[in-house]
């Protein structure tokens, strides 16, 4: 396969260095052309101050990247406001994308970008973080195998204590806070699992000492007819990162994730409790190892790759990605769900 010719648009986003170190370190796939700096637009940010994943990188306005010869991808890092109206514009040239989180807070805009990406037939990935996760993608195949029977709870948790008052003070320009910026990468997951649901009910709050408009506790609610999940973050969580978790039960068995991703040399695991024995697991319970991971972003970029070249399908739809926003949008009480 030769390299993909791709550019990153925005160092705004919260994601944006990490993203750009993942793609720098498969120089065997991504040919990296350049980088625009987006640090004059007045949407919402939380400051990065690491700048090393850039080094040595051309420094472009977005005019000269998209007019780069044989450019074929770009990822949109913007702030959060400024991902979708920065994507039309790829969408626009005829790129392929890869857009960060979420989908901005105009439903009918970003349903604009998804359909424009499918008549055109362009690959379009959204950078939710726990997709390419390999415990959620093993909690996924235990639903589609049947091994946990029917799924009647989730629990989900996304909380953290890491920026201090200034994360704070970001968190009040969404309506909606951490459940917006954060809760989303979980209503991906839960949406990929138990589908359309039925009803959705946010519960925004500020944690105790926090400005009154950060709404930086919130708890959302998606009910469905036989299940219900419940969604939660919270930026004032003590060691907030080492408790993540996913908690999936069903009337034959019990996943649990905790923390949802570890980075610091010891391996991720996950447990799995059985009622009756399948082909792989017998009944009773099961500490799942999936050894020691090393970079969020790999897999993901490099599953990008294969849907650029044509060698397989987006795993996730249009129709999915519309509906993660669309329930997203409702549990950050941007919306009244319909």
């Amino acid at each position: 396969m030769n390299r993909i010719k791709i550019g990153q648009i925005g160092i705004g986003h919260e994601h944006a260095a990490a993203k750009m170190q993942s793609l720098r370190a498969l120089p065997e796939v991504y040919e990296v052309v350049g980088v625009v700096d987006d640090s004059h637009s007045r949407a919402a940010k939380f400051p990065n101050a690491d700048m090393s994943p850039y080094a040595g990188l051309p420094w472009m306005t977005e005019e000269e990247l998209l007019a780069v010869p044989g450019l074929q991808a770009v990822a949109i890092e913007t702030p959060n406001l400024d991902l979708v109206p920065t994507a039309m514009r790829g969408l626009d040239r005829g790129l392929a994308m890869h857009m960060d989180k979420p989908g901005g807070d105009d439903l009918a805009l970003f349903g604009r970008l998804l359909e424009g990406c499918r008549a055109k037939r362009l690959p379009f990935q959204m950078g939710y973080m726990l997709r390419n996760n390999p415990a959620l993608r093993f909690a996924q195949a235990a639903i589609q195998s049947g091994w946990l029977g029917e799924v009647f709870d989730i629990q989900a948790t996304m909380s953290h204590d890491y920026g201090g008052e200034p994360y704070q003070e970001y968190l009040a320009n969404f309506r909606g806070g951490i459940m917006f910026n954060l809760g989303c990468h979980l209503i991906d997951m839960v949406v990929a699992m138990l589908g359309r649901p039925a009803g959705v009910t946010p519960f925004p709050k500020a944690a105790p000492g926090s400005p009154g408009d950060a709404m930086n506790n919130c708890l959302a609610v998606l009910d469905y007819p036989q299940a219900h999940a419940m969604v939660s973050a919270c930026s004032r969580e003590v060691d907030g990162l080492n408790h993540r978790r996913f908690k999936l039960c069903g009337t034959r068995g019990t996943i649990e994730l905790c923390p949802l991703e570890r980075f610091d040399g010891q391996p991720l695991t996950l447990r799995l409790t059985l009622r009756e024995g399948n082909a792989r697991y017998g009944a009773g319970t099961h500490i799942v190892d999936f050894g020691v991971q090393h970079d969020r972003y790999r897999a993901q970029l490099l599953e990008l790759a294969r849907i650029i070249s044509g060698e397989i399908e987006n795993p996730y739809s249009y129709d999915h990605d519309f509906l993660v926003q669309e329930v997203v949008l409702a549990a950050a009480g941007n919306s009244t769900w319909r």
